[in-house]
């Protein structure tokens, strides 16, 4: 199951605590009290596993371990060590606290998150001309704190849009090498189903209803996901009395989510022609007034297939 979105809490960890001591070998007394080491800090990383989201569902707060105290002989103490967390590249960071918020778009990119808490310094560093044995120390700093909103927003090439059955799962599985549950009932794909056609990525995104940008349905959890593609493939399925009411409903669901959507390339695609005799098909493309490209496709017609990338490849470009 795709996770998409969490929210957790993440602390950095704390400075470790400066100390108080003295040489103890003659001729050489003095203060030797070391600084604490800095606590770790909280890092986050995307990654191309668009599933690492999920170990968050259930661990919800995440510390990054405090530095170590100082040590006698002006020795510091340990830094505690970075924690970092893998995201999914296409994540974006919400602070709940605040309207911050930041994108991971690239695989390895980094995210300082949270920033440890900086080590105190022990007696060594108060000496003096006229303070020679202090007793002077520092705690360490706490670590910072936040609480995070993590909005996964898939980034794909093309993402394949439509009402439920139109079809948008079986042509991902001929197109790309995807493995897209198939069944004949709506809402079949409950998560986004990810393809690669020759480099190419292709989102297959959840079957849309009226009223979906409202929260019907599967509402606006998937919506998200058609804000970075390049492409719109819009699925209608032959198989509907009304290609037309299919379309608008759709088209106006994008625009009320987000109305950037509408503006985006599309490709309307008319599937399962194989049920429609051709007279009949040419027929309902003429009554299909759109200002979209159409092009029909079964997806047991390979040279229908070929031609469908082919026109996938000139869009991008």
């Amino acid at each position: 199951m795709l996770t998409d979105e969490a929210k957790i809490k993440i602390q950095a960890g704390k400075g470790g605590d400066g100390i108080v001591a003295f040489d103890k070998v003659m001729m050489s007394l003095g203060p030797t009290g070391g600084r604490g080491g800095n606590g770790g800090s909280v890092y986050f990383e995307g990654v191309s596993d668009v599933f690492a989201l999920n170990k968050y569902r259930h661990m919800k707060e995440h510390y990054a371990p405090d530095g170590k105290n100082g040590r006698g002989n002006r020795s510091d103490g340990p830094n505690g060590p970075d924690l970092i967390l893998t995201v999914p590249v296409g994540t974006v960071l919400h602070d709940v606290n605040s309207d911050r918020s930041r994108e991971i778009t690239e695989v390895g990119q980094k995210i300082l998150a949270a920033k440890g808490g900086i080590g105190g310094r022990g007696n060594f560093f108060f000496r003096s001309g006229s303070v020679t044995s202090p007793t002077k120390f520092e705690l360490g700093k706490p670590g910072e704190t936040l609480e995070l909103s993590i909005e996964l927003r898939l980034i794909a090439d093309v993402g394949l849009i439509g009402l439920p059955s139109a079809g948008k799962s079986s042509l991902l599985n001929e197109l790309t090498a995807a493995n897209a549950k198939v069944a004949a009932y709506h809402f079949t794909t409950l998560e986004p189903n990810l393809g690669v056609m020759d480099g190419i990525i292709l989102a297959d995104i959840p079957g849309l209803i009226e009223g979906a940008s409202a929260g019907r349905g599967l509402g606006i959890k998937f919506l998200r996901h058609i804000q970075r593609t390049k492409v719109l493939l819009h699925c209608l399925s032959l198989e509907s009395d009304d290609l037309t009411r299919d379309y608008n409903v759709i088209r106006q669901e994008l625009a009320s989510y987000d109305p950037k959507l509408i503006e985006k390339k599309e490709l309307v695609i008319l599937t399962k022609n194989d049920l429609v005799p051709e007279k009949e098909l040419k027929k309902r493309i003429k009554q299909l007034k759109i200002k979209s490209e159409i092009v029909t496709v079964s997806i047991h017609n390979l040279e229908d297939l070929e031609k469908l990338k082919q026109k996938i490849f000139t869009l991008l470009q």
